[in-house]
């Protein structure tokens, strides 16, 4: 009897020594699933705590709206030949007559080269005086030359040849082959051929981004869409500035995960599962798979349908709840969609916990005889 009354007093004892060490403030990766529940708002916090299901998934499921307005998507393709401002000219004129105004004998002909459209849009020709040549195309041009010297010289013969100048370009810059200013041409008149012009995308096709920016107008496509919708590929305007870039959103892993860092996204959804996966997994020796959680600030209309109310305004702070182990815990993570500046957060095994508790004493105590030392044996 005295032998099991000394045992259940060192029981007793140890028991009291790893509570203390507990409470002391062991190491861990952060908040337990109760003190993150403690968060709610029926508790002591302002967080909505929710648990995921189906309906829960299907409010949450939203991705960037990216897209160009009709003022992109509406403008007709620039005609290839239509001379604008910074166009170089050609010009070759013919005169019937062997002492004519521009040539020193019949028949021979007088050229004009690199010829500059001015800012304005004209250009000079001798005897034809200050020429509108933007808006025009190298026909019509040809037209207004050949009246004006008609009025000196007969039946003159004029030939326009157009060169693309820097009046109609568009600048790229960002993840392609080669950045820089490129003239809009017969064969580049659309965003996907400027694209190609330029030598490509060099980043990973399903995260680029396309940004278009016009005058004050701005558009932004995932470039998948732009092959896979033709409406995207619009046409381009003289000054139209093109950037490629890859997506921009991330996550944060914390926790029991098999790496605690910022993760960006590598497609266009992610899903929990896929967000998982991303940093390795859960960690198997303290991750605990109960206690998966979201955090996020929603707005108010998604965050009202998540809840079934409509009371709520402005931005509110939910923590989405994944249970691993449910029958179909893994399907609802792998529907769950993981949204920009999302916390991913793996509380750890409340066993976890203990193991630490009683490594720390059997570290710190060098053998089990101190142990029995210290219960008072």
């Amino acid at each position: 009897m005295k032998l099991l009354a000394s045992r259940g007093a060192k029981s007793v004892a140890l028991l009291v020594v790893a509570a203390l060490v507990a409470s002391c403030g062991l190491p861990r990766t952060g908040p337990t699933k109760r003190e993150i529940f403690a968060g709610s708002v029926q508790r002591e916090g302002d967080a909505f705590i929710v648990s995921v299901n189906d309906r829960v998934t299907r409010a949450t499921a939203v991705t960037p709206a990216l897209g160009f307005s009709e003022k992109f998507t509406k403008a007709g393709q620039l005609g290839s030949d239509i001379i604008r401002p910074g166009d170089t000219l050609s010009l070759t004129i013919w005169e019937n007559v062997e002492d004519g105004l521009l040539a020193s004998s019949a028949s021979s002909a007088t050229t004009l080269s690199e010829v500059q459209v001015d800012g304005a849009g004209f250009i000079f020709v001798p005897y034809a005086g200050r020429i509108r040549a933007a808006g025009n195309s190298p026909e019509a041009l040809r037209g207004v030359i050949t009246r004006k010297l008609e009025e000196q010289t007969p039946d003159p013969q004029v030939e326009v040849r157009r060169s693309a100048g820097d009046g109609s370009t568009v600048s790229l810059v960002g993840s392609v082959g080669a950045q820089g200013v490129f003239a809009i041409e017969r064969p580049t008149r659309t965003l996907s051929a400027m694209l190609a012009r330029a030598g490509g995308v060099t980043i990973e096709t399903d995260i680029a981004q396309v940004t278009v920016i016009r005058n004050n107008d701005r558009g932004r496509i995932w470039l998948q869409d732009l092959y896979e919708n033709p409406e995207l590929d619009i046409a381009l305007r003289g000054g139209d500035r093109i950037l490629v870039e890859g997506d921009t959103r991330s996550f944060t892993a914390l926790g029991a995960t098999g790496t605690q860092t910022r993760v960006g996204f590598e497609s266009k959804t992610v899903s929990a599962v896929e967000a998982i996966a991303q940093v390795g997994g859960l960690v198997a020796t303290a991750a605990d798979p109960t206690g998966v959680f979201i955090l996020r600030n929603e707005p108010a209309e998604i965050a009202n349908a998540v809840l079934g109310r409509s009371d709520l305004i402005g931005a509110q702070r939910l923590v989405y709840v994944l249970d691993l182990t449910k029958p179909n815990g893994l399907f609802l993570a792998r529907d769950f969609a993981v949204r920009d500046e999302d916390t991913l957060y793996v509380t750890e095994a409340p066993f976890t916990q203990w193991n630490k508790t009683i490594s720390s004493l059997t570290g710190s105590l060098t053998s089990a005889s101190s142990i029995t030392t210290l219960a008072g044996g």
